[in-house]
């Protein structure tokens, strides 16, 4: 992903001041991130919290679209409002799969009225994503869980009828799918969407970060494209 953010970032007429990987993590300091407008933060688990933590602190807004993290949400907010820099975070950068939460949110607020439906989630990635189920999964568990009163809590394993399934695979090198089905004796009703590339989720990144430049605050995909 850093490579293709550096890639179209540079494509764009942006100019890359500094990377930083597991190499160099020593210079991500105030120092070095000094002039920055934006920094693109795409890393893992483990490290996103403090990598955030260290540009917000810095005065410098980030765009982060790694999950996994956000049990540690209320720290991040607290820090974007002390520091009165700004956070774009989003669980998926693709305009298509923001598409596909707007519309999974209605599906859900209409599928109420119709409690002989079940509903689970698929979700494939790459054998080197390291958290399951993803973020984007969570975020379509959430939408329904939010609009639906059929589940409460979403789960992992296949059991409890109170629970939403999510089938989280990881498999050779797929991009991304994520499919919501609601199913009955009747009919099936599928909301999917396949990630061809990597490419959706980097022009969303870069996209982001221009939007961002200048702004204090949280802000998420469904502002910036006024869903």
């Amino acid at each position: 992903m850093g490579k293709e953010i550096e890639k179209l970032a540079r494509s764009r007429g942006h100019l890359i001041s500094l990377i930083i990987d597991i190499d160099n993590a020593g210079d991500l300091n105030p120092e070095k991130l000094n002039g920055i407008d934006v920094a693109i933060e795409f890393s893992s688990p483990d490290s996103a919290f403090q990598n955030i933590c260290k540009c917000l602190q810095a005065g410098i807004p980030v765009v982060s679209g790694t999950t996994g993290w956000l049990d540690k949400w209320t720290e991040i907010v607290e820090l974007v409002n002390s520091s009165g820099s700004g956070l774009f975070y989003a669980s998926n950068f693709s305009i298509g799969v923001n598409v596909m939460f707007a519309v999974n949110t209605r599906l859900a607020e209409i599928m109420q009225a119709f409690p002989h439906y079940d509903v689970s989630l698929e979700e494939i990635h790459h054998i080197h994503k390291l958290d399951a189920p993803s973020g984007t999964a969570i975020t379509l568990a959430n939408q329904i869980i939010e609009n639906n009163s059929l589940k409460k809590t979403w789960s992992l394993e296949n059991g409890k009828p109170e629970e939403l399934y999510i089938d989280a695979k990881r498999e050779g090198e797929v991009s991304g799918y994520h499919k919501v089905t609601w199913d009955s004796e009747i009919d099936t009703i599928e909301l999917s969407h396949n990630a061809k590339s990597r490419m959706g989720f980097v022009m969303g990144a870069v996209m982001a970060a221009e939007y961002l430049k200048g702004k204090s605050g949280i802000h998420s995909m469904k502002e910036m494209l006024n869903f």
